[in-house]
């Protein structure tokens, strides 16, 4: 089972796109997987392996090999990316196990490949573009932009024509983005006392929920961080990658790359509110570039609640809070888990006297634009049960994550809102809220 060589994911090799080379590895790792299959509740794609695999065996046309082309297209298809195979994977390379085994990026591979030869589908191209999304939609056209969002008529009228379900939770626009109330905004009096910090907001942040942006600004400045807000950073390029056009990622990762690289070389430290983006900055970047400068943007990046929890380890992050939050369930997103950083936001909440934090380490199956597909709407729900199941255990004073579209799918799901950590860590600072939905301790 150990690959001749090395498994090809850097798209800047001609291997990558050698199609032969691709089917080899498939039928490789599909082999270790159907003999393993310790990953077959985490997501549709591996039960639907072994599924084609076991019936080409019960009818004795072999195993792996017997497989064709629409098996290995419905398994990727299937994959919505959320990376626990990774990390439950013993034969992974951050393992050193000699089978090098990574199904998450071999399935990226998959798709762009797949992309190439077919053309990136509508559905991809749509979803590939939050950011001009949320340009549309928000400022001047946010209730324009959210009439579209909460008429089930135009929604079903939508998912017709884009393939976006009617039936998930979009973010809402905001009326005023998060560059809008940055640029507008005093920096706080202590800010820069204790160094200087790149905010890397995300799409969703900046244009559907700059209540996330607003309390990362104001948490960070009340504990000595001048933050910058570069106007030139785009999407991360994840959802691109999700549609398999890489070239679209390519150019997004470039444009980042530059506009963030001279904020790191002059000492900050660029920080990001969503688990999926942080991943992508500092995984996925100097894999799609291949450059010394894209690896130094990677080495200081963090998670905005993983720097912050550094921060406290060094004494820096002030533990002087005025308000209590009461019990507190956490949900463990699946693409902070990926970042192998435990659960910062997690911690810190407990930190706040009368607070209490229950974690949820369950995967929300949305996890980028898989979930908001017509076609997979209601496979997402099943495997967010879990989830769901734990979340309502507890009548909860709120509920916390760090992954946005996960919030949404809590939201629909159990009519609650849900809070990134750091919209309730400065409500405990006693910060003007950032927000106009605030969650307040039952009584």
């Amino acid at each position: 089972m150990r690959p001749d060589k090395d498994p090809c994911f850097d798209p800047n090799d001609a291997r990558y796109w050698d199609a032969d080379d691709l089917q080899q590895e498939l039928r490789r790792v599909f082999e270790i997987c159907h003999g393993c299959r310790m990953c077959v509740g985490y997501c549709p794609s591996f039960p639907r392996m072994f599924k084609a695999i076991d019936t080409a065996e019960e009818a004795g046309k072999g195993e792996v090999e017997a497989l064709v082309k629409l098996d290995y297209d419905e398994v990727n298809d299937l994959c919505f990316q959320c990376k626990l195979c990774y990390i439950k994977c013993p034969y992974t390379p951050d393992d050193e196990h000699d089978f090098k085994l990574d199904f998450p990026r071999l399935m990226l591979r998959h798709k762009a490949q797949r992309a190439r030869e077919d053309g990136v589908t509508f559905q991809d191209r749509m979803l590939g573009e939050p950011q001009k999304l949320g340009a549309m939609g928000s400022g001047a056209m946010a209730g324009l932009g959210n009439l579209l969002t909460k008429s089930r008529l135009l929604r079903k009228m939508q998912e017709a024509t884009t393939g976006i379900s009617a039936e998930f939770n979009l973010p809402p626009f905001a009326s005023q983005s998060l560059r809008t109330w940055f640029d507008r905004r005093t920096p706080g009096e202590k800010a820069g006392d204790n160094g200087e910090v790149v905010l890397f907001s995300t799409c969703t942040t900046n244009y559907n929920m700059p209540s996330t942006g607003i309390a990362a600004v104001q948490v960070l400045e009340h504990n000595g961080f001048r933050v910058h807000y570069p106007a030139a950073q785009t999407c991360c390029g994840m959802p691109n990658l999700d549609g398999g056009d890489v070239d679209a990622a390519v150019a997004k990762a470039k444009q980042n790359v530059a506009t963030l690289l001279p904020f790191v070389e002059q000492g900050a430290k660029i920080v990001v509110p969503g688990p999926t983006c942080g991943y992508v900055l500092k995984k996925d970047y100097p894999e799609l570039l291949g450059t010394a400068d894209a690896s130094k943007v990677a080495d200081n990046t963090h998670d905005l609640m993983e720097f912050l929890r550094l921060k406290l380890r060094e004494k820096v992050l002030s533990r002087e809070f005025e308000k209590p939050l009461g019990r507190i369930a956490y949900h463990t997103a699946c693409h902070l888990r990926a970042q192998k950083v435990g659960t910062p936001g997690r911690i810190l909440l407990s930190k706040v006297p009368d607070t209490e934090v229950d974690d949820v380490e369950e995967c929300s199956a949305v996890d980028g634009t898989w979930g908001m597909k017509s076609q997979y709407y209601e496979l997402g729900r099943k495997y967010a049960r879990k989830l769901i199941a734990g979340l309502q255990d507890v009548p909860y004073d709120a509920v916390a994550t760090d992954c946005p579209l996960s919030g949404q799918r809590i939201a629909a799901e159990l009519g609650t809102d849900a809070f990134h950590p750091i919209e309730l860590l400065n409500r405990a600072y006693g910060l003007p809220e950032a927000g106009p939905a605030s969650p307040e301790v039952k009584k």
